[in-house]
C-alpha cells in the first residue's frame, strides 16, 4: 500500500505542473508533506498526514500577527496555530503587502 500511495503522489507531480497546482498555505507543499511521512513512517502515517492537510489546508484559516512575538501566525480550522516558519512564503508576501 505504501508503494501505491507514493506512486500516486509521483504521478500527481508528473501530470500536474507546479504552476497549475492549488496554492498551499504551508511552506512544505501538501504532496511533499504526505510523501515524506509515507517514506519515513509508512502508509498509515501517510494517510493521516494527507487527512490532516486536506482538512486544514482547504477552507477557512485565519492569519494574524501575534502581538507577543510580533510575528505572523496562522490559525488552522482545527484551531492549531502554526508559526511563520511553516507558512508558505507566497502567503506571507501577499499578507505583508496588505498590512
Amino acid at each position: 500500500m505504501k508503494i501505491i500511495l507514493l506512486l500516486i503522489i509521483k504521478l500527481y507531480w508528473h501530470i500536474i505542473p507546479a504552476s497549475k497546482r492549488r496554492r498551499c498555505i504551508f511552506r512544505k507543499s501538501c504532496s511533499n508533506y504526505v510523501y515524506e511521512h509515507t517514506i519515513n513512517e509508512g502508509f498509515k502515517a501517510g494517510i493521516r498526514a494527507f487527512n490532516f492537510r486536506y482538512q486544514n489546508c482547504r477552507g477557512t484559516y485565519e492569519v494574524f500577527k501575534n502581538p507577543l512575538i510580533n510575528e505572523l501566525q496562522v490559525k488552522l480550522p482545527n484551531q492549531q496555530i502554526i508559526d511563520k516558519e511553516e507558512i508558505a512564503k507566497s502567503l506571507i508576501d501577499e499578507i505583508t503587502k496588505v498590512i
